[in-house]
């Protein structure tokens, strides 16, 4: 079955080039050859090559298992860390809040149910005036 690659737009074609470059600058500024880090990330010499120059069709879990041999796998962490974008969307669909009516004063005590129970008046109300 032939390989299957992703086609991307120019800019992040161009950023994963960028990032195979930076992956195989770190190797050899760590002196590791490409066989041992291949060795190590469980995969092909010949995926690794394709991870250095950046092929859309290899998988991000082999970016992260090179990631991981060369001692960069907190970097993972920085993508997508801050999406400025998503949070401004998220703020301008945020409902108003809705604040309920101002209650007047409460004239009965309440049960244990939660019914209202009224208030008796006062004795002196229920007198009659002599």
């Amino acid at each position: 079955m032939p390989r299957t690659v992703p086609t991307l737009f120019p800019p992040a074609t161009r950023q994963l080039a960028s990032l195979g470059e930076r992956l195989r600058m770190a190797r050899l500024r760590r002196r590791y050859s490409a066989e041992s880090v291949a060795k190590r990330a469980g995969v092909a010499r010949a995926t690794l090559y394709r991870v250095e120059e950046g092929d859309s069709g290899v998988s991000i879990a082999t970016y992260a298992s090179v990631l991981r041999v060369l001692g960069l796998q907190a970097d993972l962490d920085l993508l997508a860390r801050d999406d400025v974008l998503g949070r401004k969307l998220q703020d301008l669909k945020l409902p108003t809040r809705k604040v309920a009516p101002r209650r007047a004063a409460v004239s009965g005590r309440t049960s244990s149910t939660g019914a209202s129970v009224p208030i008796p008046p006062p004795s002196s109300a229920l007198s009659s005036p002599s």
